[in-house]
């Protein structure tokens, strides 16, 4: 197994909670397709938090594809957001379902997942993995 590239990212959940605000509903409809919205919504208390923890996700994605690109021309185009979607398992584990070109670019990767949020912080580190031949 080979590693593609490595995502981290970090989000301080009051900017970012600042940030939908400014946009309203808009830049939630642009960036979460309507599984993430309806999860997030769900989340009452941790509404916003749950949010920024996904919008973490979807840039440590970016991050890890950038890095497996290195020194190659990018292929993410200029509105990724509604390609990476997090998902969660009847157990609340989530991870990451590509669609589009994210698809077909990593149609074998192995995205792995972990996110977190204390207090006013949400973080998502992801790791893009070749599984090789098998």
């Amino acid at each position: 197994m080979t590693v593609l590239g490595i995502g981290l990212d970090l989000v301080t959940v009051s900017d970012f909670a600042e940030q939908v605000e400014r946009s309203g509903t808009t830049m939630l409809a642009e960036a979460f397709t309507s599984g993430e919205r309806r999860y997030c919504e769900g989340k009452a208390a941790d509404r916003i938090r749950s949010y920024a923890a996904r919008w973490a996700a979807k840039e440590a994605v970016l991050k890890a594809w950038a890095s497996s690109r290195y020194a190659r021309r990018p292929q993410v185009g200029d509105d990724p957001y509604q390609l990476i979607e997090v998902v969660n398992d009847a157990w609340g584990r989530p991870r990451i379902k590509l669609h589009g070109v994210a698809a077909e670019f990593l149609p074998r990767a192995t995205v792995h997942l972990s996110l977190t949020h204390d207090g006013d912080t949400a973080a998502a580190v992801v790791v893009l993995e070749d599984p090789g031949e098998g």
